[in-house]
């Protein structure tokens, strides 16, 4: 493949051109073709990856925009064992976005799995309570929740613990 042969999906465009660059004048009053939609609910979020996958990850720290560079690194070491790169997830602060709940973080990242760090599920307003550690299925969508980051980083039982259990998510 050239470089002048590059494919890039309709959205990607998109969210490449949300504004118009020029204006187009149409002379023959023939209807334009409708412009794509940029995803709105996405685009509103601050958040860091590509979410190939729909693989949400929330965290929460004031210490970082997303997470600080030791979590992140200790998150994508995570990560690649799971097969997994920073293009295939959305890492999202919650201290960016505190009344985020979790429909609007589910439909608006299309997520097929939400892993909180540090959160228990009712602070999302998830109707559920569930131990940490447990993978709990809930309206095509299955969630974990794990302590913080930085707490499973020097703590090997607690990193079993997770290991475990995305395992089970992710079928390794």
């Amino acid at each position: 493949m050239s470089i002048n042969n590059i494919e890039l999906p309709a959205q990607t465009i998109a969210a490449l051109y949300a504004t118009t660059l020029v204006s187009e004048i149409n002379t023959n009053k023939a209807p334009l073709a409708a412009p794509i939609p940029v995803s709105t609910k996405v685009a509103a979020w601050k958040y860091l990856g590509n979410n190939q996958k729909h693989v949400l990850i929330i965290v929460q720290t004031i210490d970082a925009v997303h997470l600080p560079d030791s979590e992140l690194s200790f998150l994508t070491g995570i990560l690649s064992a799971c097969k997994l790169s920073m293009a295939d997830v959305a890492i999202l602060n919650r201290q960016n976005h505190p009344a985020a709940l979790y429909k609007e973080l589910v439909e608006g990242f299309n997520s097929k799995v939400v892993i909180l760090f540090g959160l228990e599920p009712a602070v999302i307003d998830l109707p559920l309570s569930f131990p940490q550690y447990q993978v709990q299925p809930f309206i095509g969508t299955s969630y974990l929740h794990a302590p913080p980051l930085n707490e499973l980083e020097n703590n090997k039982e607690e990193k079993m613990k997770l290991w475990m259990s995305l395992k089970r998510i992710f079928e390794i």
